[in-house]
């Protein structure tokens, strides 16, 4: 049975910096999600470490942290069916060079560290990520209907 969910994507600040921000939402608004939410922010040190905790015991950690500051991102939420998966298998394998031909990161990542995206794994993470970014009041549902210009 599918289900309409919703997930965070990450724009990271490699493919921000080579100009692929459109390109990456074209190509996933062209794959039928629907972004509910998008903001462009600059992650403090103390935030980058609070939203990647998880990994805080890894020997990548402190680059991962370093890189995720080095500018900008955009965060968004998306929504779909299954999204979280979906999502998932529009990014690819973390490694570019492991991902299918025409994923994300198949196609605007550089290597495992810079590559271009990121995704929540799970229903759990997804509202714990969703959160940590944006507030319910900011998410337009994808049933909203909008007057139109006159």
């Amino acid at each position: 049975m599918t289900r309409r969910e919703r997930t965070l994507s990450l724009i990271k600040p490699d493919a921000i910096a080579a100009g692929h921000t459109g390109k990456i939402l074209d190509h996933i608004t062209s794959a039928g999600f629907q972004i509910i939410g998008l903001r462009m922010v600059f992650l403090s040190r103390t935030q980058a470490e609070a939203f990647y905790y998880m990994h805080r015991e890894r020997p990548f950690f402190p680059s991962l942290i370093e890189f995720m500051t080095s500018g900008p991102v955009i965060a968004f939420v998306l929504e779909k069916e299954n999204a979280i998966q979906a999502y998932r298998d529009l990014m690819g394998a973390t490694d570019p060079a492991k991902a299918a031909p025409g994923t994300l990161r198949a196609l605007f990542g550089q290597n495992v560290e810079k590559n271009a995206v990121h995704g929540s794994d799970s229903p759990e993470n997804a509202r714990r990520e969703i959160a940590f970014f944006f507030s319910e009041a900011e998410l337009i549902p994808v049933q909203s209907t909008f007057p139109q210009p006159v």
